[in-house]
C-alpha cells in the first residue's frame, strides 16, 4: 500500500453544468474525484442526477460522457435508498469506484453486485466501498466482509451536506479500523480541513475526501496542494 495520502476532491452537484464547472477547477491536478449523489430520501438536499435525470440518461446510454472522463477517475458516493436497483446506471456512467452506505436499504446487495460485476469485467473492475458514520462500530462491516475494497468514514453527522463541523469520533473510528485492517484503504469524507487533515492521516486514513475546503477556497488548486503537502510532508 502506498505511503502517500491521496486528496480526493468531492463535488455535490446541483446539475451537470455545476458538476462540469467544479471539475474544471481541479482538472490537471486531481486524478480521482468523488461525485456525491443524494436522492432526497436517504439524505436531504437532492443532487444531480436526481435533479436532472435527462442529462444522466444520456451519459448512461453513452450519448455523452462525464466531464473530463479521459482525465479523471470517478468515485460515486451513493447516498441513496436501494442502491442495488440503480447500481448498473452508475457503472454504465463510468464509475471506477462505488461507495454505498452501510445502513442504506439494499446496501449489502449493492456491494455484492459490484463484486459480481468485477468478476465479469476483469482488468476494468470497479471497486466497492462501504461508508460508516463517525459513531459506528467496526463490527458493522461484518455483513459486507470479504466483499469491500475500501471503507469510508463519515466526518460529519448529516450526510449529503458540505461545510458541517467535523465529528471527532471519526478519528477514533479510523484508528480502530486501521488496527483491524492494517492494509485496507481508509478514506474520510466530510468536513476535512487543513486543521484536521494531519490528525486523520496520523490516525490511519490514506485518502481524504474534501469538498468545501477545496471548492470553497478562492484558489481551489492552491487549497488542494496545501492539503496534499500537509499530509505528505
Amino acid at each position: 500500500m502506498s505511503t502517500k495520502v491521496e486528496i480526493i476532491p468531492a463535488v455535490l452537484p446541483q446539475s451537470f453544468k455545476d458538476l462540469e464547472e467544479h471539475l474544471a477547477l481541479v482538472r490537471g491536478v486531481a486524478k480521482h474525484v468523488q461525485i456525491d449523489v443524494v436522492d432526497g430520501r436517504y439524505a436531504k438536499h437532492k443532487t444531480w442526477p436526481y435533479r436532472d435525470t435527462e442529462s444522466f440518461k444520456k451519459i448512461v446510454e453513452a450519448e455523452h460522457g462525464l466531464p473530463f472522463w479521459d482525465e479523471l477517475d470517478f468515485q460515486f458516493d451513493l447516498m441513496i435508498e436501494h442502491p442495488e436497483l440503480q447500481l448498473k446506471d452508475f457503472l454504465a456512467a463510468g464509475a471506477t469506484q462505488i461507495v454505498v452506505h452501510a445502513h442504506a436499504p439494499g446496501a449489502v446487495e449493492a456491494v455484492q453486485l459490484v463484486v459480481d460485476r468485477r468478476d465479469e469485467m476483469g482488468t476494468f473492475a470497479v471497486q466497492a466501498g462501504v461508508a460508516l458514520g463517525a459513531q459506528a462500530q467496526p463490527d458493522e462491516l461484518e455483513p459486507f466482509e470479504a466483499q469491500f475494497d475500501f471503507v469510508q468514514v463519515m466526518g460529519i453527522d448529516h450526510e449529503g451536506k458540505q461545510g458541517e463541523p467535523f465529528d471527532e469520533r471519526a478519528l477514533f473510528l479510523v484508528e480502530r479500523l486501521r488496527n483491524r485492517y492494517p492494509e485496507l484503504p481508509l478514506q474520510v469524507d466530510g468536513s476535512v480541513t487543513v486543521d484536521d487533515a494531519a490528525k486523520l492521516a496520523q490516525a490511519g486514513a490514506n485518502r481524504l475526501v474534501v469538498g468545501h475546503a477545496i471548492f470553497g477556497a478562492k484558489d481551489p488548486v492552491a487549497a488542494y496542494k496545501e492539503l496534499y503537502n500537509i499530509v505528505n510532508p
